[in-house]
This record gives C-alpha cells, sequence and structure tokens, in this order.
C-alpha cells in the first residue's frame, strides 16, 4: 500500500461531503452540490502543523483532506539534478485514493510554492499518461504563492529556512552545494539539461488541464516573484482555462494576517470546484 511510504495525513469527516445538509423539503433527500476530495501539497520544509491550518479550512466546510509535503532534498537537489524522484511520491499519494476507496470523488488540489508545485507537476503528468490515474477527476486547483520561474537567490532563501535549525557548518555546506549545482546544471550547462529534464515552470506553461485554476499570491514575496506568477497567469488564459482568477495576498508564511482574505479565496474556489463536480 503506498499509505506505509509516505508521510501524509488524511482528515475524513464525520458529515457527507456535501455543500448543503439534506433538506427537509425535498423529503430527505441530499440537497446541495458535492464538495470535492482536497489533496494540500506542502511547501519547502513546512511542518504538519503549519499545513493543518489550511487543511482546517476545508475540513469544517466537510471535506475530505489528504495533506502532504515532499522532502525537502527532493525538492531542492534531486529536482535541481534533473532527477524525477517526485515522480515516485506523486505516483504513490494518487495511489491513496484507491487505498481508502476514494478514487471517485472529485479532487481540488492546493499547491503552496514551488515545492508543491513540483511535486503536482508530475501528478498532472500521471493524470494525463498513466493508465491507472486518466479517469480521476480533478475539478479546480489552487496555486498558494506560486509557481515561480528560476530564481537562484528565492531558492537560497528558501533552503536557508529550511536549514535555520540545523548546525551552522552543515547548513553552509549545503547552501553552498545547491548554489554550486544549481548554478552548474541551470545555467553553464542549460541546453544540455533540457534535452532530458523539462522544468516545471516550463511544463506547466503548456499543461493540457482545463480545469479552473486560481491564483493566490503577494508582490512582496522573495522567493516567487509576481512577475512569474502573472505571467504564468497569462499563459494559461491563453489556453482558455475556465474560472481563472489571481488574487494578490501576503506570502504562505504570513496566513495569520491575511487568513480571512485566504478563507474566503478557498470559499469561493469550493463553490466552483463544488459546481465543477455535479
Amino acid at each position: 500500500m503506498a499509505s506505509a511510504q509516505l508521510d501524509y495525513t488524511i482528515e475524513i469527516p464525520d458529515q457527507p461531503c456535501r455543500s448543503q445538509e439534506n433538506s427537509p423539503d425535498q423529503g430527505g433527500k441530499e440537497a446541495g452540490t458535492r464538495l470535492p476530495l482536497v489533496i494540500l501539497l506542502g511547501w519547502g520544509g513546512c511542518s504538519d502543523k503549519n499545513l493543518a491550518k489550511y487543511s482546517a479550512i476545508y475540513h469544517k466546510r466537510g471535506c475530505i483532506v489528504i495533506r502532504y509535503t515532499a522532502p525537502w532534498h527532493m525538492v531542492f537537489f534531486s529536482e535541481t539534478l534533473g532527477i524525477p524522484s517526485l515522480r515516485v511520491l506523486a505516483q504513490k499519494l494518487l495511489e491513496l485514493l484507491f487505498d481508502y476507496e476514494v478514487e471517485k470523488e472529485p479532487l481540488l488540489f492546493h499547491v503552496f510554492s514551488n515545492a508543491g508545485v513540483m511535486l503536482y507537476r508530475y501528478v498532472l503528468e500521471l493524470l494525463q499518461t498513466h493508465q491507472r490515474f486518466c479517469h480521476l477527476r480533478v475539478v479546480g486547483t489552487i496555486f498558494d504563492s506560486g509557481p515561480g520561474d528560476s530564481n537562484l537567490l528565492g531558492a537560497l532563501r528558501a533552503l536557508a529556512v529550511v536549514l535555520e535549525h540545523r548546525p551552522a557548518a552543515l547548513r553552509l555546506l549545503l547552501l553552498v552545494a545547491f548554489t554550486l549545482v544549481a548554478f552548474l546544471f541551470h545555467v553553464l550547462l542549460a541546453p544540455l539539461t533540457a534535452l532530458f529534464h523539462t522544468h516545471f515552470y516550463d511544463r506547466l506553461l503548456d499543461a493540457a488541464s482545463r480545469w479552473p485554476e486560481l491564483y493566490l499570491y503577494s508582490r512582496a514575496d522573495e522567493v516567487v516573484l509576481a512577475r512569474d506568477v502573472e505571467r504564468m497567469v497569462e499563459a494559461r488564459l491563453a489556453h482558455q482555462v475556465l474560472g481563472h482568477q489571481q488574487v494578490s495576498l501576503m506570502a504562505v508564511s504570513l496566513y495569520q494576517r491575511c487568513s480571512r482574505s485566504i478563507t474566503s479565496a478557498v470559499h469561493g474556489s469550493l463553490c466552483l470546484a463544488s459546481l465543477q463536480a455535479t
């Protein structure tokens, strides 16, 4: 089972996944629209406790929620080296739906920062190419502080936050190693690297998905630049993605300062996803 190999959390509500409860006016029959199963993909180095703040928004509405964060070393090193280790994790994540027998539920992804986007990129590929997953129904995606194009300085800032509680010598060694690897593979050897590995940002620009997408981002974000998100929005609109919106909010690390705005945006997305699911 995939559940034995992933450090994930699943929350299943006691109430049915409906936007409204049974209505007496309909003789006890179920009323309202069907709410999606929500998969949260965390940002680099985030704890389950931090991600739980976001999943609570969905869980309180009656959604089944799965939250997962890819290991930071895969995000910062494997992906930078062009090693598709995250594809294996993406497949195990989708297999959870079959393990819990919820594969027929409509799906909504909430993807945080570039770390979440890197994993989501492989989820998309599996949904389009893997025979077992091609029948899964996605009704929307929320991109929270992402996606961003190549930004070495921003990536270093993100990695420094992940490593802040580690010994100074180890932290410095890993930061230097990451800088050298990123510069070598994405600057000096960029034409060669492109032959066997497509950057996640470029992959999403031309993604075949056509379900609604919502982008939450901040112009103050130094890790994922606003211009990168806006360029992605323009590209996706050109592909006629329905229900596309962009909302300017604070970055993921400042959740408490903008929780009302995030909650409002999420509730709006749930309404749209519920309509898509009916």
